[in-house]
């Protein structure tokens, strides 16, 4: 069993990812917030590693990946980032990537970096299961998950694969659009769970959106997890403290724990 799938065999328990940008607004930061979120309650974290061409991402994790690769956060950064993050912390660690960064980097060489680097498993938006068999299988021989997204606008069809292929959860995207807080969720977010639950039996994990404690208890009432990334970086943004981050995600264990 993956460290993740670990996370969702314990009873009665939802998981709360929060996600990061790995070098923004420094890699000092992120060194500093990473073991915080753990402290916090977070289950699994994901690091995002930025790109010139972030196409899922909004506005915020925009500015943040631009910022960071201004300031030479590079794959092989990250990945030597993540090393040390997992030498602090026992939570796993996911990277948050694109397709290009890992193709340049060479499949077989990223899937065993991430291996040595203590990361449990890949999110990679514009792949699609369809085009990923190479890369899940050099992932699943240094046992990592490949975790592949579903849209509200999903088919039957693409759902049933998405469902066979992904490893760890399944990624649902709560809206149709990019990352970023909202005021509400969706009104569909309950029928596309259900429909998502009917054809799969992996861990079902809700992003995109989610901006306050109370979407996140509405989530995990749906879900099995709820990922929140948006409003993480915008609190670092107005506390380079971290207080307030430290705060927020504590809110979110509560919550997501009701």
């Amino acid at each position: 069993m993956s460290q993740i799938a670990a996370v969702f065999e314990q009873a009665n328990h939802k998981a709360l990812i929060p996600y990061v940008t790995v070098g923004y607004p420094s890699i000092e930061a992120t060194l500093k917030v990473v073991p915080l979120l753990a402290q916090s309650g977070a289950d699994i974290i994901e690091l995002g590693i930025p790109f010139s061409d972030p196409l899922a991402d909004g506005v915020t994790i925009q500015n943040a990946s631009y910022m960071a690769l201004q300031q030479g956060v590079t794959p092989k950064l990250c990945l030597e980032t993540a090393k040390k993050l997992h030498n602090q912390v026992k939570t796993p660690l996911v990277f948050m990537t694109y397709y290009n960064p890992i193709l340049s980097y060479g499949l077989d060489k990223f899937c065993c970096a991430c291996r040595e680097a203590g990361v449990s498993g890949l999110i990679i938006p514009d792949l699609p299961p369809e085009e990923g068999a190479e890369l899940e299988a050099c992932a699943c021989h240094e046992d990592i998950d490949v975790i592949y997204l579903l849209a509200p606008t999903s088919t039957e069809e693409r759902t049933r694969l998405v469902a066979e292929r992904s490893r760890g959860f399944v990624y649902l995207v709560s809206l149709t659009g990019v990352t970023g807080a909202r005021s509400k969720l969706p009104a569909d977010i309950s029928e596309f769970v259900s429909r998502v639950r009917r054809l799969s039996r992996q861990p079902l994990c809700v992003g995109f959106g989610i901006a306050t404690a109370e979407q996140a208890r509405q989530v995990a009432q749906l879900a099995d997890g709820v990922i929140v990334g948006s409003k993480i970086i915008q609190l670092m943004e107005a506390d380079p403290s971290l207080g307030t981050v430290a705060s927020f995600v504590k809110e979110l264990r509560e919550a997501v724990d009701r």
